[in-house]
């Protein structure tokens, strides 16, 4: 008789400690916030800083981000360095071809603004959010992979507000 209740003792404190009650909805919103997949966009120097982020020293996939090398697959896209005119449609065509929902960061003062090149230089866009809409804008010529990791934390707090303001919208 010890021997069994010492036996539902133990079961019963692993039971507790493993069952988790919540709502589908919840999990999945969880899940896509633990999960962002960013499509690998960079044309200059920023994106030298983007790319030290997947080596061993800062563990891009710690924080549950998987590079994907195709929009359709993607759900944030990191625009890194300076876009010129004829870049231009294919960055729209490969916003267009990712899922819902998707997201944006601009990364460096030549995606946010044009910076240097913007002055003397008729080809360069300037200002990466005349082409698609931005999120999260990443200052800094180029920006730490530091701050790279701070814009993603804030990306993932404003999905979170984001998706609890529209469930008071749907549920009052």
């Amino acid at each position: 008789m010890l021997r069994n209740s010492i036996e539902s003792s133990v079961l019963n404190k692993t039971l507790t400690n493993s069952i988790i009650l919540t709502t589908f909805n919840d999990f999945s919103n969880w899940a896509r916030l633990s999960s962002l997949w960013p499509l690998l966009y960079g044309t200059s120097c920023c994106f030298i800083e983007f790319a030290s982020l997947i080596g061993s020293r800062f563990d891009f996939d710690r924080y549950g981000l998987v590079p994907r090398s195709s929009p359709r697959q993607a759900d944030l896209i990191i625009t890194a360095g300076t876009v010129t005119m004829k870049m231009a449609p294919s960055l729209v065509r490969l916003y267009e071809q990712m899922p819902e929902p998707k997201y944006v960061i601009a990364m460096g003062a030549c995606t946010i603004t044009g910076g240097m090149f913007s002055t003397d230089s008729y080809t360069t866009v300037r200002g990466v959010d005349k082409l698609i809409p931005v999120d999260i804008y990443l200052p800094g010529c180029p920006p730490k992979p530091e701050a790279i990791i701070d814009a993603i934390i804030k990306l993932r707090k404003k999905k979170i507000a984001q998706e609890i303001y529209e469930e008071k919208k749907k549920n009052p």
